[in-house]
């Protein structure tokens, strides 16, 4: 099937990609520092809708989603209260 002239295999490569370069870029985050400048701007722009799907309850279980709201705002991307990415609803 072809979605607005990418195919989903593509979008399934580059989402895949895109995952793959915010968990490289933000790696030192999941050992407690601080986001480095390439980790925030990954977090401004990678699309939620290459994220969001992969957020299994079983993955979900390991975040702490307060502390990965104010990473991600103190990083300058807004987070609506509620917004239900995956299986996590922001407070």
């Amino acid at each position: 099937m072809v979605m607005g002239g990418f195919s989903r295999a593509v979008v399934g490569d580059y989402c895949k990609d895109e995952r793959r370069t915010l968990v490289t870029a933000c790696n030192s985050v999941v050992s407690g520092k601080a986001p480095t400048n390439l980790c925030c701007y990954r977090l401004r722009v990678t699309p939620l809708s290459c994220v969001c799907p992969v957020i299994t309850p079983a993955l979900a279980a390991l975040i702490d989603v307060n502390k990965a709201v104010k990473i991600i705002q103190g990083c300058g991307r807004t987070v609506p209260r509620h917004f239900k990415c995956g299986s996590i609803t922001t407070p």
